[in-house]
């Protein structure tokens, strides 16, 4: 059963982040911004001006009391021993902001919108040093780990791409819909009714894996190496799209949201490790659905779907509301799941030790 933070927020909650001393934030409509301490009682309060959507809230790595957060097409930094007037306030984007990344150095920031633009701050010099480009809304940023010239973004046009820095032009580029086409048979036309459109990225703390979640209700990891990346393990996650994923801090296991209600907890690495192990055994076992060769540019694509792996998740939370957001809290020594939804309450619920 999940315990209920309230008090908050009067409209949905968009939006969760939690910093390294386990003060949680979150965003919600109307300009709603609440900080809340471990026990989820209210610790600060503040409308932000405009009453615009508070879309994205991330805290410094560096710093525990810097706060970033989106609303509408402006981020303003706060700091949350005294959460007053925003302490700067930046107008980089033209549309409305999605998703904002700082860069563990706390050097960059990446804000993507509706507009399909990424702008990259650099925050010593407050000044826009690289825009990037999507061309449909970007919905997720993130920057890697361990790289902190190096971002991941995904978008409604269903590309992933990765990103140096250093180059205005992605280094690597998937479009969803084209894996789908290599991997599904002439037979499925079904999936041009419910394209892959990409809502959601996070990086595990390696820096070298990243999930991707999409509106096909797949989850998609992906294994970077160099200036590319590919993918390593596809499954159906939900049966609705998925809204959030997340790699738990210093582990492969990765938590899912979706528009279906449910969370789920994966365990990403044991599940790369079947596939790569014995693909051979699996694919024997289920061989009239065998996919297509997913030879792409004189490489194969390891690409394994979860009718071969049969990739479960480890714990399924039935949330029953469509999920907005979720992030992952140390409380009382417990590792605990907090899941934002339509309604103006957060969401929390335990998570078995592993």
């Amino acid at each position: 059963m999940a315990v209920k933070w309230i008090g908050g927020h009067s409209s949905s909650i968009l939006c969760l982040n939690v910093n390294s001393e386990g003060l949680v934030a979150s965003g919600a409509e109307r300009g709603e911004l609440t900080l809340w301490d471990g026990g989820g009682t209210p610790a600060g309060q503040l409308q932000l001006p405009e009453v615009d959507d508070v879309t994205s809230v991330v805290f410094s790595p560096c710093c525990p009391t810097r706060l970033y957060t989106s609303h509408g097409e402006t981020i303003s930094l706060l700091d949350v021993r005294s959460l007053k007037e925003p302490v700067e306030r930046f107008h980089v984007n033209e549309e409305e902001i999605n998703c904002l990344s700082v860069n563990e150095t706390d050097s960059f920031l990446a804000a993507a919108d509706d507009s399909g633009a990424i702008k990259v701050m650099d925050l010593e010099n407050k000044k826009v040093t690289r825009t990037l480009r999507h061309s449909n809304i970007c919905s997720s940023v993130a920057f890697r780990p361990q790289r902190p010239q190096s971002l991941v973004s995904c978008g409604l046009d269903m590309q992933v791409m990765l990103w140096n820095l250093q180059k205005a032009r992605p280094l690597w580029t998937t479009n969803l819909q084209e894996c789908e086409a290599q991997e599904k048979s002439p037979q499925s036309a079904g999936q041009f009714f419910n394209p892959p459109l990409a809502h959601s990225l996070s990086v595990a703390s390696c820096g070298n894996l990243f999930g991707c979640g999409a509106q096909d209700g797949k989850v998609r990891i992906f294994r970077v190496t160099g200036v590319k990346f590919e993918c390593e393990l596809e499954f159906q996650g939900h049966s609705l799209g998925v809204s959030q994923v997340l790699f738990m801090p210093g582990a492969y296991w990765l938590l899912t949201g979706g528009n279906d209600g449910k969370v789920l907890l994966w365990d990403v690495n044991s599940d790369i490790g079947k596939q790569l192990k014995s693909p051979a055994k699996s694919l024997q076992r289920r061989k009239a659905h065998a996919p297509a060769s997913t030879r792409k540019d004189g490489k194969l694509n390891k690409v394994t779907s979860n009718e071969h792996t049969r990739v479960l998740p480890k714990v399924t939370i039935e949330h029953g509301e469509k999920v907005n957001w979720i992030t992952c809290a140390e409380i009382k020594g417990s590792k605990r799941v907090l899941v934002a939804d339509q309604s103006s309450s957060v969401s929390m619920y335990p998570l078995p030790e592993h």
